[in-house]
């Protein structure tokens, strides 16, 4: 098997959720030597269950493995398919759809922090472009805490065809703009809804703010002009489902 085909993860959180998600691609899991701690069993345990292969290592032999990360006492090599991958098809197929799009957001941190929210809010899937934003990283595995393996992370060719795609499947694009007239409080969410953030800075691309059904704004009343892209989104993705449960 090729080095492209397989990749490193660690910490705790993206370990036992690929393990319970994705046990098929895990190739391998290393456990550091000595670690017996509550959080670590938990994951000895899943792996058995799993039919996981696991292997003890020291703490520089894991260091090797992910260097300048913070593993946790574990990391696993899995194998990287696309084979049954979801697409956005699949997503748009759904009665009810709550999709985000992340426009040239590139930082992995912060992409890593918005899968995190997404799988909290009930996301189904974050929408990227292939050329704009990076593919699924381990740094992005890790600050996601297991969401990078339950919420669907979909690299698309053109991104403004992409949400003319959502528009044409029933599906209100909301985007983001710090001068738009309207905040996230003053719109109504629906059912099927995809919310488009755009890159820290910079904000949405033309093509893409013109292709938004709405924009809306976060309300800012102190002195800063505006959020990390991360926090941004929690914003509005937490305010998106609570008009939601509203309406239940």
């Amino acid at each position: 098997m090729s080095k492209k085909s397989q990749e490193i993860i660690y910490g705790i959180h993206a370990v036992e959720a690929a393990i319970r998600n994705q046990p098929e691609n895990i190739l391998q899991v290393f456990v550091q030597q000595g670690r017996n701690d509550k959080r670590i069993k938990t994951i000895l345990d899943l792996a058995k269950n799993s039919g996981v292969s696991l292997q003890a290592i020291s703490n520089d032999k894991l260091k090797e493995k992910c260097p300048k990360a913070r593993h946790q006492g574990v990391a696993a090599e899995i194998r990287c398919s696309n084979s049954n991958a979801i697409t956005l098809d699949d997503i748009l197929e759904k009665e009810s759809v709550l999709l985000l799009v992340l426009d040239e957001v590139q930082d992995p941190h912060n992409i890593g922090a918005c899968l995190r929210t997404a799988d909290a809010v009930g996301v189904d899937a974050v929408i990227v472009s292939k050329n704009r934003s990076p593919a699924l990283t381990p740094v992005m595995r890790n600050v996601a805490s297991g969401a990078a393996e339950t919420v669907p992370y979909i690299m698309v060719s053109n991104l403004a065809r992409a949400i003319e795609k959502i528009k044409d499947s029933n599906v209100w694009v909301m985007g983001t703009s710090g001068d738009a007239d309207q905040t996230i409080y003053d719109t109504k969410a629906s059912n099927r809804l995809a919310l488009v953030m755009g890159s820290e800075g910079k904000g949405m691309r033309r093509l893409t703010r013109e292709a938004c059904d709405e924009l809306i704004s976060i309300p800012m009343q102190g002195s800063v002009e505006s959020l990390n892209i991360s926090v941004a989104t929690a914003v509005c993705l937490y305010e998106v489902r609570r008009q939601l449960q509203n309406k239940i």
